[in-house]
Parts: C-alpha cells; structure tokens; sequence
C-alpha cells in the first residue's frame, strides 16, 4: 500500500479543521450570538484560535462562513412565505410572528439585527434584503387598512431593534410572556379595517 502524499494529507486536514471549527461556531454562535469568544470556539472545536485564523482569517471571516445556515436561510424563508400569503392581515400577523419567535431561538439573528459587525458583507446584505421586505409587506398592508394608518416601516425596525436588544442585553422573559407579549404588540398595530383579503 503506497503512503498517501504529505500534501493531500495536509490539506485533508485542513478540511477536518475547518469543518470542525464551523460545526463548532455554529452551535456556540446558537446559543450565545455571535460575540462568544473566539476561545470558546477553538476549544470545541479542539484546535488553537490561530487557527481559526489561518482557516477563516477571524471572526469575520468565521461568521459569514456559517451566517447562511444560521440565520439567512430560515429569514429569507420567512420572507418568502409571508409574501405567498394572500390575506393581507394575516400576512403581517405571520411576519411578525415569526420574527419575534426567531429572535426568541437564536441569539445570531439579533446580532445581525444590531449590525453588531458592520463590516461584514453578508451580515449587511441580510439586514438589506430584511429592510426591503419590511417596507414592502408593511406598504401592502397600509394599502388594504391592516395596519394602523400611522404605522410605518421605520417603526416595525424600531420595534425589532428594540427586542433584539432587550433579549441580547436584558433578562431573558419566560416563553408565554414573550407570545402573550407578541399578541399585544399586533393588537395594537392593526388598523381600524380588517383586511379585504387583497394583496
């Protein structure tokens, strides 16, 4: 049996290491956002924090290795369903809905709400494609008087921003609070007309 060559050997290496450290972000960053200590990550993944480096180049580098299938797919899923929906009113109770219970599930997601790594690319281009659908679904419900005529897109980011530091920042609120919470808030959002069933 001939010895496998030192650089394939090297380079699958390399490959084990990087999918280690990835795994290993992947549920550090689940349960604690994307600010755990890079330390953390290297002893789960058993190698040394330079190596993180040497793999991912940082942080940065680390986050949008794996920010797809932390927090971009199931978003953007959401997105898409929401605008699916044909009943305006019930359209907006799912967005929010499911925004809200996101955020309860995965610190990440309020990190990248909070810009909290403003230079990373992919983090920025999530938070565009989340603005743009905010202003979208919120316009259409203007249009057929779900939604309280005052109530702007720009309000439905304050009031995301603002959860998502509260569950980052403060004590984190029993699950049934939270949803009982969640059904004030849309109480208090919808217009004074049901909707029509429009888009």
């Amino acid at each position: 049996m001939s010895a496998v060559p030192s650089g394939s050997r090297l380079r699958a290496d390399a490959r084990r290491n990087s999918e280690q450290i990835r795994s290993a972000a992947i549920g550090a960053f689940q349960g604690q956002g994307l600010t755990v200590p890079l330390e953390e990550v290297a002893r789960a993944a058993g190698v040394s924090k330079a190596t993180i480096f040497n793999r991912f180049g940082g942080r940065i580098g680390l986050i949008e290795a794996v920010i797809e299938e932390l927090v971009a797919s199931e978003l953007f899923a959401v997105i898409d369903h929401a605008r699916a929906m044909d009943d305006v009113g019930e359209r907006i109770k799912y967005y929010l809905t499911a925004l809200r219970d996101f955020q309860y599930r995965q610190p990440a997601f309020n990190d990248v709400l909070l810009q909290t790594y403003p230079h990373s690319q992919r983090l920025m281009e999530i938070c565009r494609v989340g603005s743009e659908a905010n202003e979208e679904l919120i316009a259409a419900a203007q249009a057929s008087n779900a939604l309280r005529p005052e109530f702007t897109a720009g309000d439905l980011h304050a009031l995301v921003v603002d959860n998502a530091l509260a569950l980052k920042h403060g004590k984190r609120p029993p699950r049934d609070g939270y949803d009982r919470r969640t059904i004030y808030l849309l109480d208090g959002i919808r217009g004074p007309f049901p909707a029509s069933g429009g888009r």
